[in-house]
């Protein structure tokens, strides 16, 4: 703190400016996030603001701009490492534009992602940037983008919802990666995901309401109808939302007379728990069962195989759907966009040539 200015005095947005050489307004300016000034005004008053130990008024900020420097995350499961790398993307992009961040766990429940929708609209949140549970019950959302309120959807996109999206290639990755068990011989390949029916049985797509999840099973299909292999529907299973249903499931799965030769996981939790019952019902990995799981969380390295991931982006998701939140709160107001990332096959030794 600058020894200048009494200790019980606040430092203000005009002595900024002083310090800085600037005007009142340009100060303001950069120091709430808005309008354009050069790179060197900006250094400028930023360094000022530092030496001086500047503190924003919120609630004065709030009144001048109309803008609570708040904005609103909603996920399905921070327990999830994906989610937990994501959100951190999204807040370093959002700390950097000067906003905090209020998260919500929704549990991908859409009842409880409606109610974190209007806690976050009553808190007067700048933008949100949203996980839908389910991407057919979206009016919730819909109401929130009438209001005004810049939305980003992340990791899950659908045709109900013109807003900017980011999301990883599932498709591609879950098709390249079945290609790969097929091309080791392996015709019997099951894939697990949390999604979940009435009955807790696959039927259709439809069933689906994850669209990153559903966009991984066509990927899944159409790498298995490619090399003619017959009713690919029959190895989806659903339903593996807890780590008792995952162990239940897969127990089931692997003690059947034609069990599955590999298991592609839809995300790390399900995949250590695939890994872990493997251990707990002695079969061997990859000599009795080649696992693959998405998203390479630090678990996924040190395991004895280690096993192979799809690596996201995760990280660089947050980042690019809080970067385009950002841009939308500055005043960007061109069409809605689609930000597609690349995955990467990381191959580790938890697939073998099918017996």
């Amino acid at each position: 703190m600058d020894k200048s200015l009494p200790k019980t005095t606040s430092v203000t947005v005009a002595d900024v400016a002083r310090r800085a050489g600037v005007s009142k307004a340009t100060a303001a300016r950069v120091l709430g996030g808005y309008g354009t000034v050069s790179d060197r005004v900006r250094e400028a008053v930023t360094a000022a603001a530092r030496s001086l130990d500047y503190r924003p008024n919120e609630l004065a900020r709030s009144m001048t701009t109309g803008r609570s420097g708040t904005i609103g995350v909603v996920v399905g499961d921070i327990e999830n490492p994906f989610f937990s790398l994501a959100v951190r993307g999204i807040t370093d992009i959002a700390r950097q534009a000067g906003f905090t961040v209020i998260l919500i766990n929704s549990g991908e429940d859409v009842t409880a992602e409606k109610a974190a929708i209007r806690t976050l609209l009553a808190k007067r949140v700048d933008g949100l940037i949203v996980s839908p549970a389910k991407e057919n019950d979206v009016d919730h959302l819909r109401e929130a983008i009438r209001s005004g309120l810049p939305l980003a959807l992340l990791d899950r996109c659908g045709d109900a919802l013109d807003v900017d999206t980011v999301i990883a290639d599932d498709q591609n990755a879950a098709e390249s990666i079945t290609r790969q068990l097929i091309a080791l011989g392996h015709h019997r390949i099951a894939y697990l995901t949390a999604c979940d029916t009435s009955n807790h049985v696959f039927r259709t797509l439809a069933d689906i309401d994850t669209g990153s999840v559903r966009r991984r099973i066509e990927g899944f299909f159409r790498a298995g109808q490619e090399a003619g292999l017959p009713a690919m529907s029959d190895w989806v299973r659903v339903g593996a939302t807890t780590p008792d249903a995952t162990h239940r499931i897969v127990r089931t799965l692997l003690q059947a007379d034609n069990r599955p030769s590999a298991i592609i996981a839809s995300d790390s939790v399900i995949g250590l728990e695939v890994f872990k019952t493997c251990r707990a019902i002695g079969l061997v990995i990859p000599d009795d069962l080649s696992l693959v799981s998405f998203h390479d969380a630090d678990w996924t390295s040190v395991t004895s195989p280690p096993v192979t991931v799809i690596r996201q982006p995760v990280y660089q998701l947050g980042e690019a759907a809080a970067k385009l939140l950002m841009e939308r709160l500055n005043g960007n107001r061109t069409a809605a966009r689609n930000v597609v990332l690349q995955t990467e096959i990381v191959a580790r030794a938890s697939i073998a040539r099918a017996r």
